[in-house]
């Protein structure tokens, strides 16, 4: 599988004060605004939203979250074979998932409470001008497989 996302490693520190979840490696400077999303439900899937030009980053601040990303080949009628990155977040374990402008992404999240900060590179102003949006399932790597 090819990379199209790309991890930035965090860590955990946990005393008898309780724990502190960090991503010291996460520069921040191209980052113009942030938002944080929940679901009522575990396993609800919100995708497939898309960016040209955005980049964005994704932390699990709890629960943890399935996300799926793609490279999009034409933005009016995507390939839907294309191959799937999928990568699990979780507070777990800490980090940043990097999803770069050119791709579409979505998540699912795996369990009750789960909290999503999203952190993009763009003005909401200029997100708008550049959004593109597909059915949740115009890819699906929502399947939970047994293992």
């Amino acid at each position: 599988m090819t990379e199209i996302s790309s991890f930035i490693d965090g860590g955990i520190a946990v005393d008898n004060r309780g724990m502190l979840q960090f991503c010291n490696e996460f520069d921040m400077e191209p980052v113009k605004r942030f938002y944080v999303v929940s679901n009522h439900q575990p396993q609800f899937v919100r995708a497939w939203h898309a960016h040209q030009h955005e980049t964005k980053y994704a932390f699990v601040a709890t629960g943890a979250a399935l996300f799926g990303v793609v490279k999009v080949d034409d933005w009016d009628n995507p390939d839907p074979h294309t191959e799937i990155q999928q990568v699990t977040l979780s507070d777990k374990r800490s980090g940043v998932l990097k999803i770069p402008g050119g791709c579409a992404h979505g998540f699912m999240t795996l369990l009750t409470d789960t909290k999503v900060f999203f952190f993009s590179t763009e003005t909401i102003e200029q997100s708008l001008e550049d959004d593109f949006r597909y059915p949740f399932d115009y890819w699906d790597p929502w399947s939970i497989v047994p293992r």
